[in-house]
């Protein structure tokens, strides 16, 4: 277990900055930067951008000097490195062409969409989620039109509020459903649906659902739709912690404490189901994995 950080050879803002990662894990990594009044805001996917002037007091504080090599290699092996498929600037084109092969006559309107999802505060809601959640979609139902729409449009206002986000989501979604009706390309019931549906993720929940979303959707459509937002919480262990860890992110603007205290009574909600996800496919890929996960990280919350 070590806290590393490389020499100050990084330029932005003016000055040179470090990168300082853990080899065993985010706990580790923000406890250490916590401990050393670094602010949450200075991390980036799987390491801190620390300003030169604090590299002497980080060693004197139990980080080990590495070389920018040594740092990457460990990082990666420890698999705490975000790979490409999930950094928005590396899946742009991915998804447009989606975008494309669904709504061709839409380009602008899908480069809009994804510059909302590439804002720089998203930390897990990003269109990293966008593209994992509509690659989960595909595997556990015919995808159509309304459902790539909804999922591109289900976190496009994101500000860590709860509740509020969908409501802002669902708002968001009926301004830009527009050129879509006015064009034929979706029509007024389905746009409806879709809006209804995005407001239906703040419960995650199919009891009563509003009715024009049976009107457009079937109810596997909506199972598998909830399922492919929530298949995260099976995903392997690395990419289970740096979305734990991205959520962390999304939330500095909660202490410490309160942010525990929501985490932990949303882990023991999710854990005291009968069932975390709704279709046969889904449970079978993640269920197991996802309360592994889930076990895991409460207990990290109560050390």
């Amino acid at each position: 277990m070590a806290i590393l950080i490389d020499p100050p050879a990084w330029p932005a803002h003016g000055r040179l900055f470090s990168h300082m990662v853990s080899d065993t894990s985010y706990a580790e990594l923000h406890a250490f930067a916590r401990n050393h009044s670094i602010s949450l805001r200075a991390f980036d996917r799987d390491h801190y951008d620390v300003p030169d002037d604090l590299y002497n007091r980080l060693v004197s504080g139990g980080a080990t000097p590495v070389t920018g090599g040594e740092l990457t290699r460990a990082l990666i092996a420890s698999g705490l490195r975000v790979p490409l498929k999930e950094r928005p600037e590396k899946i742009r084109n991915t998804l447009l062409r989606q975008w494309n092969e669904y709504f061709p006559y839409f380009t602008d309107l899908g480069e809009h969409l994804l510059e909302q999802w590439e804002q720089p505060h998203r930390a897990y809601h990003n269109s990293a989620h966008l593209l994992e959640m509509l690659t989960v979609l595909e595997k556990l139902t015919p995808l159509t039109a309304e459902l790539v729409l909804a999922t591109w449009l289900h976190d496009i206002v994101y500000d860590a509020q709860p509740g509020k986000d969908e409501e802002a989501s669902a708002r968001f979604a009926r301004d830009v459903g527009a050129p879509l009706i006015h064009q034929d390309a979706i029509s007024q019931q389905q746009m409806d649906a879709v809006a209804g549906l995005i407001e239906a993720t703040a419960a995650h929940t199919v009891d009563q659902l509003p009715p024009e979303i049976a009107q457009a959707f079937s109810s596997h459509e909506v199972h598998a739709f909830f399922d492919a937002d929530m298949a995260i919480l099976g995903a392997k262990t690395p990419r289970y912690d740096r979305y734990s860890a991205g959520v962390r992110q999304e939330f500095s603007h909660f202490s410490d404490e309160d942010f525990r205290r929501g985490r932990k009574q949303f882990l023991a909600d999710a854990t005291q189901r009968e069932q975390l996800f709704y279709t046969e496919k889904a449970r079978r890929l993640f269920e197991e994995q996802a309360r592994d996960n889930m076990r895991r990280e409460l207990q990290s919350l109560y050390l």
